[in-house]
């Protein structure tokens, strides 16, 4: 699977599981997907909070048959750099 359809899957999978009202083409695949430290959103992200990336990450693991810990969750700055990790994880 090329990383261009990979992060477009992502993209949707979040948008699906979050009910976002955005499309996957205005997700930039290296924009920050969480608000910052203080809550406050951060330019270009969607803001998103702690919840939803527990959404995120079940729906990752329904997805791509991936186990996503504690430890991986760095991996949620961007599109591109949870793309990395499921092309990791899937070898």
């Amino acid at each position: 699977m090329s990383e261009k359809v990979l992060q477009q899957e992502i993209k949707e999978c979040i948008i699906d599981r979050l009910n976002l009202d955005v499309n996957p083409e205005d997700i930039d695949d290296d924009a920050p997907i969480f608000s910052g430290e203080d809550g406050e959103a951060v330019e270009g992200s969607l803001a998103l909070d702690s919840v939803d990336a527990l959404e995120i990450v079940v729906a990752l693991n329904n997805q791509y048959d991936i186990e996503i810990t504690d430890n991986d969750m760095m991996i949620f700055q961007s599109v591109n750099t949870i793309a990395q990790f499921v092309e990791e994880k899937r070898g």
